[in-house]
């Protein structure tokens, strides 16, 4: 999706707001033009996101994600699958996405190492699902698992072992 055009209105419509205060509003409004249009930008994609999210909540399992390429948004949508679409499939179906007793979601950047990365689309892809979606079902599954124990030796920390499946 080209921001350009959004980013171009925006501009315009500050330099005709300019025109009404004068020459030195308009030499203001000349100068924060490009500080402004990458702040609009960033500001642009962030609705995008949001609505993202939005659409995700109401479409799952499927998911709608924003990605940026080459410096543009562009949409991923994950159709949810539906049952009379899939011939008989011998694997259960995945347990549904966890929703947060207020509905409330939060975004966190979470780095991975490439092959992990690799792995994970992987999978999601197996399941159908968003890598979003997909995350969120394993992190759900390993906290409903095992609680993390204090270490040996009365030692009481924040470091743990194990694994997660």
């Amino acid at each position: 999706m080209d921001l350009t055009p959004h980013v171009d209105e925006l501009r315009r419509d500050l330099a005709v707001a300019a025109e009404a205060g004068g020459d030195q509003a308009r030499e203001l409004a000349e100068r924060l033009t490009a500080p402004l249009e990458s702040a609009a930008r960033l500001m642009l994609f962030n609705a995008l996101s949001a609505a993202a999210d939005e659409i995700t909540n109401d479409l799952a399992p499927g998911s709608v994600e924003v990605r940026l390429r080459g410096g543009e948004p562009g949409f991923v949508v994950t159709p949810p699958v539906h049952t009379e679409d899939v011939e008989a499939d011998p694997t259960p179906a995945p347990p549904p996405v966890p929703e947060a007793e207020d509905g409330a979601m939060s975004r966190i950047n979470l780095r991975l190492p490439e092959s992990l990365k690799n792995r994970v689309e992987e999978a999601a892809a197996a399941q159908h699902l968003s890598v979003n979606a997909w995350l969120v079902r394993a992190a759900a599954a390993a906290l409903d698992g095992e609680r993390p124990r204090a270490r040996p030796h009365g030692k009481v920390g924040q470091h743990f072992t194990g694994w997660v499946r």
